[in-house]
C-alpha cells in the first residue's frame, strides 16, 4: 500500500514538475498546480521545496543511516528501505517520514517505522514496534531541525 501511495505521489510530483517547467513562472508548483484549483497555495512565489525546510533536512540527516528509497519534497514524503543493524541481523527496520506543514512545529512531523524479524525458516515476519520508537525519532529530527534553524538564524 505504502509502495503504491509513494508511486502515485511521484506520479503526480512529475506531473507538477513538468507543468512548472514549461510555464513562464518560476519553479516550484502550488497545491493549485497539482490538483487543479487555479489558486495559489498559502505563501505562493515561494520556489523550493513544499515542506518546512529545516524538517525536511533534519530528517534526511537524522535517517542518513538507513538507505533512502525515495523522497517527494513537494508531498513532504521520505521513505527509507530495510535497515538491519550489524548487532541485530535477526530484525530489520523501515521507515516512512511525513512532513506536513510548513513550519517548523512539534505538529508537522509524523514518523511511522515498520519492524520485521526472522522466523526459524529465514523469513522475514512482521513484528510490532515501540511506540516509544516512532516518538523517539520525532523528537530526534525535531532537535536536529530546531538546531538547524539556529545556526540559520545566527
Amino acid at each position: 500500500m505504502v509502495l503504491v501511495r509513494g508511486a502515485v505521489v511521484a506520479l503526480v510530483a512529475s506531473g507538477a514538475l513538468l507543468a512548472a517547467c514549461s510555464a513562464d513562472r518560476p519553479l516550484g508548483p502550488t497545491v493549485g498546480d497539482v490538483f487543479g484549483s487555479g489558486r495559489p497555495a498559502s505563501g505562493a512565489g515561494q520556489t523550493g521545496i513544499g515542506v518546512n525546510a529545516f524538517l525536511w533536512r533534519a530528517t534526511l540527516d537524522t535517517l542518513s543511516f538507513m538507505p533512502l528509497a525515495n523522497a517527494d519534497p513537494w508531498g513532504g514524503v521520505i521513505n527509507y528501505d530495510w535497515y538491519t543493524d550489524p548487532q541485530t541481523p535477526n530484525e530489520r527496520f523501515k521507515a516512512t517520514v511525513f512532513i506536513l506543514d510548513t513550519r517548523l512545529r512539534a505538529d508537522a512531523l509524523n514518523v511511522t517505522v515498520t519492524k520485521e524479524v526472522r522466523d526459524a525458516t529465514g523469513g522475514w515476519i512482521g513484528a510490532p514496534v515501540a511506540a516509544q520508537t516512532e516518538t523517539d525519532l520525532e523528537n530526534a529530527i525535531l532537535t536536529k531541525a530546531r538546531q538547524l534553524n539556529l545556526q540559520n538564524a545566527g
